[in-house]
């Protein structure tokens, strides 16, 4: 056995250094002989060895325990396979160690080995709060924000899941992958749970405030909350407030915050000078931009690269062109101008103002020198030459871009497909699709944006829906303006449940429609017929739509739509403040007629009427229409007729009036005899002309009395009240009150 020995005591006087462990005299000699599989093995068993006999204080030395540890560290490092290095060394080294190890991997970007060290120290229970911390935080840098997300859930000692490094991880994580909303709701479960959060947590919760929106708003909630606890703003903070101040267009706000920083004595920085210098650039105010930079100067800080690319920005936005100009070339003087940022800058300034030669020019200039190109230069110029309807210089210029260089992003995809999509390249267009699923990136807002214009303008309708449905489901705000031509557009060529669907995507979207796209959609369903849904757009949104289209539903609904809907139809368009046509009422009777076993809905039609102010004429109308129908297609005799017409009558009132009928043939004459039996006129000469019977007739014949008895029920209103009153004890007499 290996055995390390203790250091030998020698006189004060004259001491000596101990001699060297066998340990480590045998790591550079294994290393020596190129690390082969007997001297790996002697080190895993020395180390192995060494790592037992540290249960005795007394028999090592912790110079040479230290350098153990170190060569371990290096030995991991080192090695291009991490689960036989540790399985090698991992015994000698300690939770701190692996940290270390952790942040090494970490600040290199290497994702995989962080993972496999923090997989391992895991499995060896070698964990302490610092671990998770880098850990989670790690993870957000390299976008995988489940795994942190599982990480942090995983914890289950609550001391060291509520630690404020810990916290301040998870929550930046979220914060970097732009789920700052996600990130609030954890962070006042966190503060319920028992968390103090620091100037550290606040600070990274106000850096998702400068890329979301109302951003401005929800910084001043946290900067009063972190006031509220005792806290002060230090400059990093203050750097943040400036920063979210610019990219909400607050530049007054922005120098208040500088203002307060210098109050407080705090010494701003570049950060600080260029975010305020950002502010101003918003809208090219470059005279205090330049007062910004001589009080810089004399403050004793020097302009950096940033501070005066931002400056070329107020140049450039502020329609200072010569002066950009001079700025770029004091940039490429002092060699800061080796990348494409100060010319895009200045490319796209001018062509934005319209000078889009001007911008070629300095485009021109660029790949003429030895600079950095990455995409973003190639992307300013293919979008101007877009805006400026040049479709065919952008699409060579794509492809040259294409030709020169292998890489690609999202907004340079996005900027080639536009390119391709305006000159009308399908081949090319459908090439640049299969690259995005090749290179797994996934499509934004804009790049469907594109698309649907694209599928619009080349009248593939049903290619624009599906691309606004995939859309949808992604959880992609729509565009109204877009999705409301594709709409009419949809209706046109025959897709009107397409159409519908694109408007309830709208519709569920958690915003305010324009009133003209209720009535479009709802114009478009009538005409091809799908009552049911115009019946719920109708309902909903009556105000927005016009009394002619209002009219043309109703009549068409009556006419063809689902007779089970139709009193709730009438209701509803009764509701909304539209009084009913006759013509409307005539329909829709005139449909129950039509359907005896509807019975029951026509009787609640009528019985609804007179309490909404309407007269029941609709249906002298009807049942008039209907008579003379039935003569016509019965035998021309008089007993035909009278069978047609008793019927009719059934159909109209029911079984219960065939009861009545059958049960009361044989009713006391005297019933007839009675002084106030005075039947309303209409409805006994209608009753005389349908059964072509003289009213003496009619008054001799007790069943064709019964049939007028039940007709009674629909007398219209304006009979007088003798006349009802008999109605009524007749209706009594026969049976049929119920």
């Amino acid at each position: 056995m290996l055995a390390i020995p203790a250091p030998p005591r020698v006189p004060p006087t004259a001491v000596s250094p101990s001699p060297p462990s066998p340990l480590l005299v045998a790591i550079p000699r294994i290393r020596d002989k190129h690390r082969n599989g007997r001297h790996i093995r002697a080190l895993a068993k020395a180390l192995k060895e060494s790592i037992a006999a540290s249960s005795a204080p007394e028999a090592i030395n912790p110079v040479t325990k230290s350098s153990a540890i170190r060569a371990a560290v290096s030995e991991v490092k080192a090695s291009s396979d991490l689960d036989s290095a540790l399985l090698r060394v991992g015994g000698v080294l300690q939770v701190h160690d692996l940290n270390t190890l952790l942040r090494h991997f970490g600040e290199s970007r290497r994702w995989s080995e962080v993972s496999q060290i923090f997989n391992w120290m895991q499995r060896c229970e070698k964990l302490d709060f610092a671990s998770y911390s880098s850990f989670i935080k790690y993870m957000g840098k390299s976008g995988n924000l489940m795994k942190g997300l599982q990480v942090y859930d995983s914890i289950l000692d609550k001391s060291t899941k509520m630690n404020v490094s810990v916290c301040n991880s998870i929550l930046g994580c979220l914060v970097r992958n732009a789920k700052f909303e996600k990130s609030m709701e954890l962070f006042n479960q966190m503060k319920d749970d028992g968390l103090h959060p620091d100037l550290v947590t606040y600070s990274t919760l106000l850096a998702g405030c400068a890329r979301t929106n109302h951003g401005y708003t929800k910084a001043m909630h946290l900067v009063q909350e972190l006031e509220n606890n005792g806290l002060r703003k230090d400059t990093v903070i203050y750097g943040t407030l400036i920063s979210i101040c610019a990219s909400n267009k607050l530049s007054e706000e922005a120098e208040a915050f500088f203002q307060q920083m210098l109050d407080e004595g705090c010494s701003p920085n570049t950060f600080h000078y260029s975010s305020l210098l950002n502010a101003y650039s918003l809208d090219g105010n470059y005279t205090k931009a330049e007062e910004l930079v001589k009080r810089m100067n004399s403050s004793g800080v020097v302009p950096n690269k940033v501070v005066l690319t931002t400056l070329l920005k107020v140049y450039a936005k502020g329609g200072l062109f010569e002066k950009a100009r001079e700025l770029l070339a004091e940039l490429e003087d002092m060699g800061f101008a080796k990348d494409e940022m100060p010319y895009c800058i200045l490319m796209d300034s001018l062509a934005k103002s319209g000078d889009v030669q001007a911008a070629k020019e300095i485009f021109s200039e660029m790949r003429g020198k030895d600079i950095k190109i990455g995409g973003y230069s190639y992307s300013i110029m293919i979008s101007a030459l877009c805006r400026h309807g040049q479709f065919e210089e952008a699409k060579q210029l794509a492809k040259d871009f294409e030709a020169s260089y292998a890489k690609y992003d999202l907004v340079m995809l996005n900027t080639l497909l536009r390119a391709y999509c305006n000159a009308g390249d399908m081949e090319s267009v459908m090439q640049m699709m299969r690259k995005m699923d090749e290179l797994t990136i996934s499509p934004d807002w804009n790049t469907f944006h594109i698309l649907i214009k694209y599928f619009c303008k080349e009248k593939l309708y049903h290619l624009a829906y599906r691309t606004i449905e995939d859309m949808h489901k992604r959880g992609h705000q729509l565009d109204e303006d877009l999705c409301s031509a594709l709409i009419v557009q949809l209706g046109q060529g025959g897709f009107p449940s397409e159409a519908f669907s694109v408007y309830n995507f709208l519709k569920y979207s958690k915003r305010n429609l324009r009133k003209i796209l209720h009535e479009q959609m709802l114009d478009i369903l009538v005409a091809a017929g799908l009552l049911k849904d115009a019946y719920v757009i109708m309902k909903d949104n009556s105000e927005s739509i016009s009394n002619r289209l209002l009219e043309k539903f109703a009549i068409t609904f009556m006419k063809s739509g689902n007779i089970n809907l139709i009193n709730d139809v009438l209701k509803a368009f009764h509701r909304s403040g539209h009084r009913i046509d006759q013509e409307v009422f005539r329909l829709a009777i005139a449909r129950y007629v039509s359907k005896p076993e509807k019975k029951e809905l026509l009787l609640q039609l009528l019985q609804w009427m007179p309490g909404q102010g309407y007269t029941t004429n609709g249906v002298k109308k009807v049942q008039k229409s209907r008579s003379e129908e039935i003569v016509a297609e019965g035998s021309n005799n008089q007993c035909g007729a009278k069978q047609y017409f008793l019927t009719w009558i059934f159909k109209l009132t029911g079984v219960w009036v065939v009861k009545v009928l059958i049960k009361r043939q044989n009713c006391p004459e005297t019933v007839l005899e009675q002084e106030s039996f005075e039947p309303s006129k209409p409805f006994m000469l209608l009753l005389c002309k349908v059964g072509r019977l003289s009213i003496k007739e009619m008054s001799e014949n007790k069943t064709i009395v019964s049939a007028f008895i039940s007709a009674a029920l629909y007398i219209p209103p304006e009979c007088s009240p003798q006349t009802l009153k008999l109605q009524l004890n007749l209706l009594l007499l026969f049976g049929v009150s119920k």
